[in-house]
C-alpha cells in the first residue's frame, strides 16, 4: 500500500523534541530531528502510546466532532463498552443511553449487542474453520496492524472474522434503513471511540473494502455533554429500555472479556502494548502452538485504557465489574449454527513486508546490513535517545537509509572532538553530554 492514514497526529508547535516518544513507540515510528518529533507513517501503528506520554500534549488523534451529526438525517450512535466504565455511582447503563438522543443521535446501538454476537461467531470459527494455532484475534486494530509490520508470518493466525464495532455498524444501519425507509448513505453511524487505532480502522479499514462507520468521536470528547446530559435525568423518569447486552458483551471492554466469550478454557489474553510484543515473540518463537485462542489489547486493561478515555483503567474495570453483576451471561445468540459469510473478513489481511525492508534488492539490503553492523560496533550501545533515534540499531538503520549520519551520536561526536589537536578547553565537551552520562574529562 502507498498510502497510508493516521489518526495519530503531531503539533509541531508543541513538540519540545523531548524524545519521550521515541522510547515508548512499540514500532519505532518516532524520530527526532531538528528538535522536533517525526512519525514515520509507514510503522505507525496507531496505538496510542505517544499520546499518553507525551509531557506538552504535542501528539492528539484526529476524530469527529459532534457537528458532524448534521450531515446526515438519521444518526446513529455506537457506544464502545468502554464508556459505561468512565461514570461515577453509575447503576444502569440505560442512563447513558437515553442520555445520547440529547446530543444529537436520533438512536443508540450498543457495540457490546454486536460483541456477543460475534463471540459466537468466534466459538464457530475456532471449531470449524480450524485456523492455525493459536488462532488470534482481529478485534484490536493496532495489534493487527502491529503484526502487518513487525510479524507478518503471524498473518494465516488472525482470524477473519468482523470486528464488534464493525458488525454494530452493519446492524444498526440496517435497522436504520428498515424503520425510517431512508437510504442507507442517508444514515450516519458514529462509534464513540476509546482509542485512535479504532479511528484509524474506518478511514482505512481491514479486511473489508469499505467500513460500516461514518465517523468515530472520542469518549473524552463526548464524555463532559454526555455528563450534563445524564444529570437532567431524574431518578423518577421513565428509561427506554436500550440496553441489549450482558456479561459477555460489556466484558469486551477489559482485558481478557473477549478470550471469556470464547467459552474455550485453552484461551490466552494479554493487554498492552509491549506485553502484546512479547506474546507475539512467543508465537513466533513456536512456544504457545498449544493454546487455542489469544486476545490481544494494545492498551493497557483493555479498551477501558485507551487513550481517548476519560478515566483511569483500574477505576473503569472495577465500575464494569459492578454494573455485570447482576446481569444476564449474554443477551445475543446467532439463531443457527452457522457462520454468516457477512460476519466474516471480505478482504484478505495483508502484510507490510515494505516497512521494514533496507533496500528493494538483496544485494543492497545485504551491503547495508553490513555497514549497519559497522557503524554498531562504533556505538555505545546505550539506546539513550539523545541522537533522536530510539537506539543505536534505529540511529544505524537510519545511517544507511541515508536519512542522517552517524554524528548524531553524542558519544561519537565527543570521541572524534577529543581527537582533534589543539583544543583549549576539552572540559567544555562535556556540555553536549546529557548529565547521567557525564565524565570527567582530564587533560593530558
Amino acid at each position: 500500500m502507498d498510502t497510508y492514514f493516521h489518526s495519530v497526529r503531531l503539533d509541531k508547535d508543541k513538540c519540545r523534541g523531548c524524545t519521550n516518544c521515541i522510547k515508548r513507540c512499540p514500532t519505532q515510528a518516532i524520530r527526532v530531528r531538528n528538535g522536533k518529533a517525526r512519525i514515520i507513517k509507514e510503522r505507525c501503528i496507531d496505538c496510542g502510546e505517544c499520546i499518553r506520554v507525551c509531557p506538552h500534549h504535542a501528539k492528539y488523534a484526529s476524530r469527529d466532532s459532534l457537528e458532524q451529526l448534521d450531515s446526515y438525517k438519521y444518526k446513529i450512535a455506537l457506544p464502545a463498552p468502554a464508556l459505561y466504565g468512565q461514570f461515577n455511582n453509575l447503576d444502569d447503563v440505560n442512563i447513558i443511553l437515553n442520555a445520547l438522543p440529547s446530543l444529537g443521535f436520533d438512536a443508540v446501538f450498543e457495540v457490546s449487542k454486536a460483541a456477543e454476537l460475534i463471540s459466537d461467531v468466534t466459538r464457530l470459527y475456532l471449531e470449524k474453520m480450524n485456523p492455525p494455532k493459536p488462532a488470534i484475534s482481529s478485534a484490536c486494530p493496532a495489534v493487527v496492524r502491529l503484526i502487518r509490520v513487525c510479524f507478518p508470518e503471524l498473518i494465516d493466525n488472525i482470524i477473519l472474522v468482523n470486528a464488534p464495532v464493525e458488525e454494530a455498524g452493519r446492524l444498526a444501519r440496517n435497522r436504520a434503513v428498515a424503520k425510517t425507509g431512508l437510504k442507507p448513505e442517508e444514515i450516519g453511524v458514529f462509534f464513540i471511540s476509546p482509542c485512535p487505532a479504532k479511528i484509524t480502522s474506518f478511514k482505512q479499514p481491514i479486511g473489508t473494502d469499505k467500513s460500516n462507520i461514518d465517523g468515530a468521536i472520542a469518549i473524552n470528547d463526548i464524555y463532559p455533554h454526555l455528563l450534563k446530559a445524564m444529570e437532567k435525568i431524574d431518578e423518577h423518569d421513565e428509561l427506554v429500555a436500550l440496553h441489549e447486552s450482558g456479561v459477555i458483551g460489556i466484558g469486551w471492554a477489559t482485558s481478557g472479556g473477549e478470550a471469556s466469550g470464547t467459552l474455550n478454557d485453552n484461551a490466552l489474553a494479554a493487554d498492552g502494548i509491549e506485553n502484546c510484543m512479547k506474546i507475539l515473540e512467543e508465537v513466533e518463537r513456536g512456544n504457545l502452538d498449544s493454546v487455542d485462542f489469544i486476545e490481544l489489547n494494545a492498551c493497557q486493561g483493555g479498551c477501558v485504557g485507551g487513550s481517548l478515555t476519560a478515566e483511569n483503567p483500574f477505576i473503569a474495570k472495577s465500575r464494569l465489574m459492578k454494573l455485570r453483576k447482576y446481569s444476564p451471561v449474554s443477551c445475543n445468540r446467532l439463531p443457527t449454527k452457522e457462520i454468516p459469510s457477512e460476519m466474516l473478513c471480505s478482504v484478505p489481511i495483508e502484510p507490510c513486508d515494505d516497512v521494514m525492508k533496507l533496500a528493494d534488492n538483496v544485494q543492497e539490503a545485504m551491503a547495508r546490513m553490513s555497514r549497519m553492523e559497522e557503524l554498531l560496533k562504533t556505538f555505545p550501545g546505550l539506546d539513550c535517545g539523545t541522537c533522536g533515534a530510539p537506539g543505536c540499531k534505529a540511529l544505524a538503520e537510519d545511517v544507511v537509509r541515508g536519512f542522517t549520519t552517524e554524528h548524531d551520536c553524542v558519544f561519537r561526536a565527543r570521541q572524534e572532538l577529543q581527537d582533534i589537536e589543539n583544543i583549549e578547553n576539552p572540559e567544555q565537551l562535556e556540555k553536549i553530554i546529557p548529565a547521567p552520562f557525564r565524565e570527567t574529562l582530564k587533560k593530558d
